[in-house]
């Protein structure tokens, strides 16, 4: 059941952004984006994304906040780094560890996270040993990049407590009981 009404909503929201695409809600357009829908959603099936976990609203909420602030600050960084008088600011690339991440749907929204954030950019994904590797703006000092370390911690542990606590964990059978 929770299959067919994912599907539901998929051709629904194909649609929606097929009309919006088109700008006009007729009748045409609405019709013309369920063939659209219907041929990417038969003939172009995503393959499905096992979900292991189990979402938790109240930490959802804080991650959100604390990605906004983050969100936020480093705008206020990026702009200022922009306008400011002097050289330029140094830039590296880093590698950060995320080995709490169990599920590759959660490693995607990390990598997410970490490339709106202003200032990082994700630029390579090592997938089976958990590792980002980051174009990171900005680390002139040990205490810069020492925030950077600290910001992609608190991020982890927010995701894992959001949608990977270890008591709701259940991997999925392509994975296999052995495997974190």
């Amino acid at each position: 059941m929770r299959h067919f009404v994912l599907r539901i909503w998929l051709v629904c929201f194909l649609i929606l952004v097929w009309v919006l695409l088109w700008g006009q809600v007729t009748a045409g357009n609405v019709a013309s984006g369920l063939a659209v829908a219907l041929v990417i959603t038969v003939l172009l099936p995503m393959p499905s994304v096992p979900v292991e976990g189990k979402l938790h609203p109240l930490s959802l909420l804080k991650l959100i906040v604390v990605v906004g602030y983050y969100l936020a600050l480093s705008s206020f960084q990026v702009a200022w780094m922009a306008i400011r008088p002097g050289p330029p600011p140094l830039v590296a690339v880093l590698r950060a560890n995320l080995p709490a991440l169990k599920s590759d749907l959660v490693l995607a929204l990390a990598v997410n996270i970490f490339n709106v954030i202003p200032g990082t950019i994700v630029l390579e994904i090592d997938q089976a040993r958990r590792i980002l590797y980051m174009h990171v703006i900005d680390v002139g000092s040990e205490s810069t990049v020492q925030r950077f370390y600290r910001q992609v911690d608190q991020i982890q542990r927010l995701l894992v407590a959001a949608f990977e606590r270890e008591s709701d964990w259940q991997p999925s059978a392509e994975r296999g009981a052995g495997h974190a």
